[in-house]
């Protein structure tokens, strides 16, 4: 496969808009750069069983096999021995009552506009979605539509994926339409990482058509302080001047982003590009993804050390999202309810409790 030039795919993506980028995406670990040192035949055999996608923009950002964005999107040989861990953990598929479409929360919903993604991370919720790379059918999202207009008690919905950012301008700016169609539905937002990982793909364009959808909230995935480049810099300045409220959803990561200085620098960074620092999520625990798991006991440790340090902006929420379809909650000493060796027992947002190892 011919690897476009970082030059080449900006010109063909403003050309298609968000045409299908996704074929022309880095899937083939033997065309990787033979800098990074990497070990291919390895690499390979995990990327039969769990596909690698990145793109020039992302892979351009790599230094080394060890940088801590080569280990979100790189394959690891480790995966295929972690049998750990469900395929579904937060039980997703069970509170899907029409496909595409996540009602967890009686006033929200969750709509999986996409499934496909600008990289795959290899710590990815939806993995069992973005490795095949289907996008959502058009009778999928005729049926979400239809039941977010059925239940009136839905007040915001959330476009996520996959990103819904890989869909081109006009499908985003109909299932806007769609959704500002219906009265009870006053809230809008869209979770993505495309601003950080292939930022060429905000436009003037596209930021503007956003705006006309106010009340709309962007939530970004940045992990890491060397993803906020001059070029993510900007996609988040054109969102930002189109008035669109920004914030910052981080996954603690071991051995990318768990140290105290590099969330530090990460929240800091954040700030300066007007982007909220809003969860610093325990990862959710999928199969295959045990490496990049982190202690509670650490993680509270690392939001301990920031209070003080930076300002209260720029302190997300520590969040666990609690296996079985328990939901969000915001690590506190209200929420642990009792240590256990190995495991910690949360109240989640109904009163109910939930056994997290």
């Amino acid at each position: 496969m011919a690897i476009l030039s970082r030059s080449d795919s900006m010109c063909n993506f403003q050309k298609t808009e968000a045409a299908d980028i996704y074929q022309n995406l880095i899937h083939q670990p033997d065309v990787l750069p033979a800098g990074l040192n990497l070990n291919l035949e390895e690499l390979s055999k995990v990327a039969k069983r769990l596909p690698m996608r990145l793109n020039t923009y992302f892979l351009s950002l790599i230094q080394s096999a060890d940088d801590p964005l080569a280990k979100q999107v790189i394959p690891d040989i480790i995966e295929l021995t972690d049998c750990r861990g469900p395929d579904d953990p937060l039980k997703e598929q069970a509170q899907s009552p029409v496909p595409g479409l996540i009602h967890r929360y009686p006033a929200r919903v969750a709509f999986t506009v996409s499934n496909q993604c600008a990289v795959h991370c290899r710590f990815c919720l939806r993995k069992r979605n973005v490795f095949d790379g289907k996008q959502v059918s058009d009778k999928e999202l005729e049926l979400a539509i239809a039941y977010i207009r059925n239940h009136p008690q839905i007040n915001e919905v959330i476009l996520t994926g996959g990103d819904p950012l890989m869909l081109p301008d006009a499908r985003i700016k109909q299932l806007l339409l769609q959704l500002r169609s219906i009265k009870h539905v006053l809230v809008l937002r869209i979770h993505t990482r495309i601003p950080s990982v292939f930022p060429e793909r905000i436009t003037k364009s596209l930021a503007h058509m956003l705006a006309k959808f106010h009340p709309l909230y962007l939530n970004i995935h940045f992990n890491h302080p060397n993803e906020i480049t001059p070029a993510a810099e900007n996609a988040c300045r054109l969102l930002a001047e189109a008035g669109i409220a920004l914030g910052s959803q981080t996954v603690l990561l071991k051995g990318i982003n768990d140290q105290e200085q590099v969330l530090c620098k990460l929240f800091e960074k954040l700030l300066q590009i007007r982007v909220k620092p809003y969860y610093l999520h325990q990862l959710d625990r999928v199969r295959a993804t045990a490496h990049f798991q982190v202690s509670m006991e650490k993680a509270l440790s690392l939001i301990t050390y920031l209070r003080g340090r930076l300002s209260g902006m720029a302190i997300p929420q520590l969040m666990v999202d609690l296996p079985a379809g328990g939901g969000k909650v915001a690590v506190s000493p209200e929420s642990v309810v009792e240590k256990q060796p190995g495991r910690w027992v949360f109240r989640n947002w109904q009163g109910k409790l939930f056994s997290y190892p």
